[in-house]
């Protein structure tokens, strides 16, 4: 198998993919446009977005999909049909907490003009207790560190990787979720994944 992942200079949507390889110890080729030159590649792919992974010449896009596949063919998915319908009901949890909070995050990383403080009480607040909430209750429940099962699944990496992007805006934003901390804390500490956060290239998202 030859995998290329696609997608621009920074962790953004593709980094539990790129994590997934690390994780299963999988060479691939990390490819890396940046915003002057993705305009003239943006035909190749085949929704004209980003990530796309390419599996011995066949493109996958859409993230989900692409960690899905990762995930069964490096048995990070869970270990049957039950774990995996989990993982996945957690995954899309996730997309529904960031629906809610986008606004707020483009709003205080300065990509969007707007009342920072009102956007938080108002909108990320209630987005960020549902969704941490359930997280913080399963972690609880399941004694292994990980969210789902006994070993580390995309959604793990999914998680932890998102909680790193929290804590870099507000590092107290998660003291109310002691549980959530420690996952990430356990998430970024596994060998694979902590020697590759200490290599991989400094980027802005």
């Amino acid at each position: 198998m030859t995998y290329k992942l696609y997608y621009f200079n920074g962790r953004g949507v593709a980094e539990p993919a790129r994590q997934l390889f690390k994780l299963a110890g999988k060479e691939f080729e990390d490819v890396r446009y940046t915003h002057d030159t993705w305009p003239a590649h943006k035909s190749e792919q085949p929704f004209g977005q980003l990530p796309v992974l390419e599996v011995n010449g066949h493109k996958i896009a859409q993230s989900g999909a692409i960690f899905r596949y990762l995930a069964k063919e490096f048995h990070l998915g869970g270990k049957d049909h039950i774990e995996q319908a989990l993982v996945d009901s957690f995954f899309e949890l996730y997309k529904d907490y960031v629906s809610e909070a986008r606004n707020f995050f483009y709003i205080a990383r300065g990509m969007r003009e707007g009342n920072k403080e009102e956007a938080h009480e108002k909108e990320y607040v209630p987005a960020r207790d549902k969704f941490f909430g359930a997280l913080e209750k399963q972690l609880k429940n399941n004694d292994s560190g990980f969210l789902v099962g006994s070993n580390a699944t995309y959604v793990d990496l999914q998680v932890a990787d998102h909680v790193h992007s929290v804590l870099a805006l507000n590092a107290h934003e998660l003291d109310q979720f002691p549980e959530v901390l420690k996952h990430h804390k356990k998430i970024e500490a596994l060998p694979q994944i902590a020697k590759w956060i200490k290599e991989r290239p400094a980027s802005d998202f």
